[in-house]
C-alpha cells in the first residue's frame, strides 16, 4: 500500500514537473520569437496605391503587428515624406519602415524620424545622400518592357498602357493588372530628381527584397544599391510588386526585420 501511494505520488510529482518544463520551454520560445517592434509602417511606390499591401497587411495582423499603410501624394519627395512622418508620428513606439519603388527614397529620408528603428526595402531605390533617384534609375539599361513613359505637360509621370502588365506586375492576373493600371498614382517627375538630404540606412538597420524578374527596375540596380548600403538582402524570383505576389515571403522579411532590431 505504502509502495503504491509512493509511486502515484511519484507519477503526479513526475507529470507536474514535466507541464511545468514544457510550459517554461513554451513561453521560452515565445520569448525567442517575440517581435520587439510592433509597430509596421507601409509606404507604396509610384504607379500603386496602399491598396495593393492587403495581402501582407493580412498576415502581419493576424500575427499581432498594428500596420499602417501610408497613402503618399507622390508629388515630392518632401510632401510624400510629410505623409510617411505624419503616420509615423502617430505610432505609440518603435516603428519599422517600409517601402516599394520610389518609396525606398521616402524612407531613405523619412526613416531619420527617432521612431524608426529599421528598414526595409522592397524592390526599392536607396539613393544616398545628395543623390536622386533617376540618377540609380538611369544607371543600368532598362528592360524591353520598362514602360515609364516621359513626363506629360503637368509634369507627370505615368506607366504606359500596352506595357503595364508585362512591365509592372507580370505575376498577377490579366484582370488584376487592368485594375492597377486603371487605379494606379501617376507621380510627378520632380520627385525622381529631389536630392535625399540625410540617408537613415547609414545608421539603421536595413533589410531588402531584390524582385528577380523586375522590368520596372533592374535588377542589377537594386543588387547595387543594397550591396552599397551594406543592407541584408534576398532574393525572390517575383515581378517589380513582390508585395502582390510574395505576399508571405514580404511579410516574413519585415518580421525578421521587427524580431532583430533593437527597439531602444
Amino acid at each position: 500500500m505504502k509502495t503504491t501511494n509512493f509511486t502515484t505520488k511519484f507519477k503526479v510529482a513526475f507529470l507536474g514537473t514535466a507541464l511545468a518544463l514544457t510550459t517554461l520551454t513554451a513561453k521560452s520560445a515565445m520569448a525567442q520569437t517575440n517581435p520587439k517592434v510592433k509597430n509596421i509602417v507601409i509606404v507604396h511606390g509610384a504607379f500603386a496605391d496602399g491598396s495593393g499591401f492587403e495581402g501582407v497587411f493580412n498576415i502581419l495582423t493576424k500575427r499581432g503587428y498594428n500596420v499602417s499603410v501610408v497613402q503618399n501624394p507622390l508629388t515630392s519627395l518632401k510632401d510624400d515624406v510629410d505623409a510617411t512622418n505624419r503616420i509615423i508620428n502617430k505610432q505609440d513606439g518603435p516603428v519599422i519602415l517600409v517601402g516599394h519603388s520610389w518609396a525606398g527614397t521616402v524612407i531613405t529620408e523619412a526613416g531619420n524620424n527617432p521612431k524608426v528603428v529599421g528598414l526595409v526595402y522592397l524592390a526599392a531605390y536607396a539613393p544616398d545622400a545628395g543623390e536622386t533617384t533617376l540618377q540609380w534609375a538611369i544607371s543600368q539599361p532598362a528592360a524591353p518592357e520598362y514602360g515609364i513613359l516621359d513626363p506629360d505637360e503637368n509634369g507627370v509621370v505615368y506607366f504606359d498602357k500596352a506595357k503595364f502588365h508585362a512591365g509592372f506586375c507580370a505575376d498577377v492576373s490579366k484582370e488584376k493588372a487592368a485594375f492597377m493600371f486603371a487605379s494606379q498614382g501617376p507621380v510627378y517627375a520632380r520627385c525622381f530628381t529631389d536630392k535625399v538630404t540625410t540617408a537613415a540606412f547609414r545608421t539603421k538597420p536595413s533589410y531588402a527584397i531584390v524582385a528577380t524578374e523586375d522590368k520596372a527596375i533592374n535588377p542589377i540596380i537594386e543588387r547595387n544599391m543594397y550591396k552599397r548600403a551594406g543592407m541584408k538582402v534576398i532574393e525572390i524570383k517575383s515581378s517589380h510588386v513582390v508585395f502582390l505576389s510574395n505576399p508571405d515571403k514580404v511579410a516574413s522579411i519585415i518580421v525578421t526585420a521587427s524580431t532583430a532590431t533593437n527597439s531602444k
